[in-house]
């Protein structure tokens, strides 16, 4: 780890932050392969008490509960960040006090071991009491007690690893020193050494593993990519993309495209709801497999959006798909409920990788995808005479709205070119989403900002309550962000690392624990440990966005004579076919 330098190591074994292991009794010399395996597992004083700190810490709550494996994982990532802080501090404490290192007494290690079981056992308590309360803020009923009792020696085992592979690397360095010391100064070699190990890891994190992981990745979905789920059918009607005389052939739209033109709500259903005579809704999609280009790919959906008529219809939604080109049904049902069937929804896929990998690997490809399909589907819409254009909304999830974001440059292009806007869980990079959320009015907590007196855009964390600023306009067309406050998409960032986010400081949302605090590093790690995980919670937590959109639409879209109770009727509609 950082500080534990090339020493001496005659008499006892000795700690390079300035605290040494463990003592032992005096032996004859031991071989130089002997010394290397006891370096390699000995411990520092200091690395230890940071080490226990930080693992205690990981017990404190985060955005949404956590099981066995998982709080073992977070918790020996902590110990072993603990364990290089910690050492890393007392080397620069024995760096400016001017002194050399020297072992660790044996009653420090007796204090140690006693306040690690106190602090460890204590804070592994408060850590179940916080899960317990955060599983009832959002109805989770399950739970495996097994696994939270192993969590300790899960977490045993990733720090013993983490730590093997620091040492390595240094092992590396120090060979690679004396190498160079054969050539250039002892000083220079050390820093030629030190930014060589640097670069060599960077890039075989960044290059290699990375890259291959994703390269897998990308080659295991684009063979999932083309199955069809249970429930998917060709469609029999023209009104969709891969039915009859589509110019998208069905074989080529990847899977989530089959799932979204061969399911849906039929007319009956919509008729059932509506009470009145309703339209079949057209849906249009290319594939990755459509054309070689998401420009050609937009061209081609949009050519088959005009051959089905949806340029005659009503509504026209235009929604940016997540990685593997996933349309939340949710989402496009409401749309089409309450517009009563008069409506076309067009979408693109632009990758093979579920969400959580695009969200990490394909943000280029998503802006790519948004900005192309919006240009390709205004700009057959604006030749046609106003009075015969529909109205167009914009709509995506998670990356989804980053990519859809990208086709506008602000507040006035939204209003300016769409009818209305729904945008559900944007990814905190999202670039009008922070400018907004940034420049919000003066008083206006985080969780639900309110930006230009929202005489444009605003944000709900439960559309079904008045959205702020209830007393102020908000006429013309409509931009709604749709966010829970539980959601670590919306709220993991890089800056959580060294910054604390207002969000934590304000008053939290109401299936966020009171407890959660800010801690350099460790609220990092236990947000990210979040993402994984952010669509395992019911509807209305995290990440999973379901009911939510018959009020978030019904706001943007203001259908007339939409009643509570026909509402109602639709949440559970929407609830089951989810």
């Amino acid at each position: 780890m950082a500080g534990e330098a090339s020493r001496p190591r005659t008499g006892p074994s000795r700690d390079a932050a300035g605290a040494g292991t463990a003592p032992v009794s005096e032996s004859p010399a031991q071989p130089p392969r002997s010394r290397k395996h006891r370096e390699l597992l000995s411990l520092t004083l200091p690395g230890c008490w940071g080490a226990l700190l930080f693992a205690c810490l990981s017990f404190t709550p985060s955005l949404l509960p956590r099981g066995g494996i998982l709080q073992g994982l977070i918790c020996g990532i902590n110990a072993a960040l603990g364990y290089g802080a910690g050492v890393l501090a007392a080397w620069l404490w024995r760096a400016f006090a001017d002194r050399e290192p020297r072992p660790a007494r044996r009653k420090s290690w007796t204090v140690f071991l006693l306040g690690a079981v106190f602090l460890f056992g204590l804070f592994f308590g408060f850590g179940q009491y916080w899960q317990h309360q955060i599983r009832q803020l959002m109805g989770v009923t399950h739970y495996n007690v097994p696994l939270a009792v192993v969590s300790p020696l899960i977490a045993a085992l990733v720090f013993c690893l983490l730590l093997l592979a620091a040492r390595g690397i240094r092992a590396l360095y120090r060979r690679l020193v004396r190498l160079l010391r054969r050539w250039i100064g002892p000083r220079a070699a050390a820093a030629v050494g030190w930014a060589a190990v640097a670069a060599l890891v960077w890039a075989l994190v960044t290059g290699l593993l990375l890259n291959g992981l994703v390269t897998l990745a990308n080659d295991a979905f684009s063979l999932r990519d083309t199955t069809t789920e249970e429930g998917a059918h060709r469609p029999t009607t023209t009104l969709r993309s891969g039915g009859p005389g589509s110019l998208v052939p069905w074989d080529t739209l990847g899977l989530q495209g089959r799932n979204f033109t061969g399911t849906g709500p039929s007319t009956t259903q919509i008729e059932r709801f509506t009470g009145r005579a309703a339209q079949e809704p057209v849906r249009s999609y290319a594939g990755l497999e459509s054309a070689d280009s998401a420009e050609a790919r937009a061209a081609k959906a949009v050519d088959d959006l005009t051959r089905q008529g949806g340029f005659q219809r009503k509504n026209l939604l235009v929604v940016t798909t997540t990685g593997s080109g996933w349309v939340d049904p949710a989402c496009v049902d409401t749309f089409e409920y309450l517009s009563g069937g008069d409506s076309a929804t067009i979408a693109m896929q632009y990758s093979y990788l579920p969400s959580w990998l695009s969200y990490l690997v394909d943000q280029t490809k998503a802006r790519e995808a948004g900005r192309a399909l919006f240009d390709a589907v205004y700009d057959d819409w604006s030749k046609l005479p106003p009075r015969h254009r529909p109205r167009l909304f914009v709509a995506g999830e998670s990356l989804g709205s980053f990519g859809g974001e990208t086709a506008f440059s602000g507040e006035y292009d939204l209003r300016n070119r769409t009818a209305g806007t729904l945008f559900a869980g944007p990814p905190a990079f999202n670039t009008l989403f922070r400018e907004f959320s940034d420049h919000r009015d003066a008083g206006s907590p985080e969780i639900q900002p309110v930006y230009k007196d929202g005489r444009t855009v605003r944000f709900a964390t439960d559309p079904a309550a008045q959205i702020p600023p209830s007393d102020r306009p908000w006429k013309g067309s409509r931009v709604l962000y749709l966010m829970h406050s539980s959601d670590p998409i919306v709220w993991w960032s890089p800056r959580l690392v060294h910054s604390k986010p207002d969000w934590i400081g304000q008053h939290p949302g109401e299936d966020v624990l009171k407890q959660m605090v800010w801690l350099p590093l460790v609220t990092f790690w236990q947000v990210t440990a979040d993402l994984p995980f952010a669509t395992g919670v019911p509807s209305g937590h995290g990440h999973t966005y379901t009911t939510e959109y018959v009020d978030a639409w019904n706001t943007v879209m203001r259908p007339p004579d939409m009643s509570a109770h026909q509402l109602d009727r639709l949440k559970d509609i929407i609830a089951v076919g989810k």
